[in-house]
C-alpha cells in the first residue's frame, strides 16, 4: 500500500517513511503544498498524511481541494495544537489531526486503522470478484478460478495472489510480503515467500519461466501483472 507524506521538514518526513516502510508501506514525500496536492490528485494513493504550515499552499487549502475531488483517508500531522485548527482541519475533511511532537508507533496504528476501516467501507460496494484476464479471485468463497478452472491454493497461498492482485503494478520486497501475509511476529524467514511465489505460479501461469501474473523484479521484489 502506498502513502503520501505532504510535510516540509525533511527530518519529520523521513521519520514518518521509515517507520511506515519498516510496517510494509510504501512512501512519497512532498515537500510543499503545490506538490503534495499535485501528487494527491494524480495517484491514487491509500492514505495521505498532511501538515499544515507549508510553503506554497497551506495544508488547510491541500486538504481542502483534495476532498472536492477524492475520499482518501487524510490525517492531519500538525504542531498547530490550538483547538480552532482541530475544528477546522476536521471540518475541512481530514479523518484524523494528530499534534507534534508525535509516537511514530500511534502514527502507524492510526494509518491502519484508517486503511482498514476505509476499505471495510469501499468493500460494501466492491464486487466480491476480482477479474484479470483469466483469472477469477473469489474472495469471499477463497476461490481461485483460471479459464473457468478451479485451482486449489493453500491459505498463504491465496492471501498472497489477492493481496497482490489487489495492488497491481506496485513492486513489494520479499520482506514487505513476509510482513503482510504471516505478520511480523511470524516464525519462518523471507525464504518462504519466494517457495509460495512459485508455487502460486504453479498453478495460475500457463509458463511459470515466463509469468504473465506475478513478475519478478529482480534485486527488488514482485509485482502483480495487471
Amino acid at each position: 500500500m502506498r502513502i503520501l507524506i505532504i510535510e516540509d521538514e525533511q527530518s519529520i518526513a523521513e521519520l514518518e517513511r521509515d517507520y511506515l516502510q519498516i510496517s510494509g508501506f510504501e512512501c512519497d514525500i512532498a515537500g510543499d503544498g503545490e506538490k503534495g496536492l499535485e501528487l494527491a490528485l494524480a495517484t491514487d494513493y491509500d492514505l495521505i498524511i498532511l501538515d499544515l504550515m507549508l510553503p506554497g499552499l497551506d495544508g488547510f487549502e491541500v486538504c481542502r481541494r483534495i476532498r472536492e475531488k477524492k475520499e482518501t483517508p487524510l490525517i492531519i500531522l500538525s504542531a498547530k495544537s490550538e483547538e480552532f485548527d482541530k475544528v477546522r482541519g476536521l471540518g475541512l475533511g481530514a479523518d484524523d489531526y494528530m499534534t507534534k511532537p508525535f509516537s511514530p508507533g500511534e502514527l502507524v496504528a492510526r494509518v491502519k486503522n484508517h486503511i482498514d476501516r476505509y476499505s471495510r467501507l469501499v468493500g460494501v460496494h466492491r464486487s466480491n470478484v476480482l477479474k484479470i484476464r483469466g483469472l477469477e479471485i473469489h474472495r469471499d468463497a477463497r476461490k481461485v478460478m483460471m479459464n473457468g478452472r478451479e485451482r486449489n491454493l493453500t491459505a498463504k497461498e491465496f492471501d498472497l495472489l489477492l493481496f497482490l492482485a489487489e495492488n497491481p503494478n506496485k513492486v513489494f520486497s520479499r520482506d514487505a510480503l513476509f510482513d503482510r501475509i504471516w505478520g511480523m511476529d511470524a516464525l519462518g524467514d523471507v525464504a518462504t515467500v519466494t517457495v509460495h511465489v512459485q508455487r502460486v505460479r504453479e498453478k495460475i501461469e500457463e509458463d511459470t519461466q515466463n509469468p504473465q501474473y506475478i513478475e519478478t523484479v529482480w534485486g527488488a521484489g514482485y509485482r502483480f501483472r495487471a
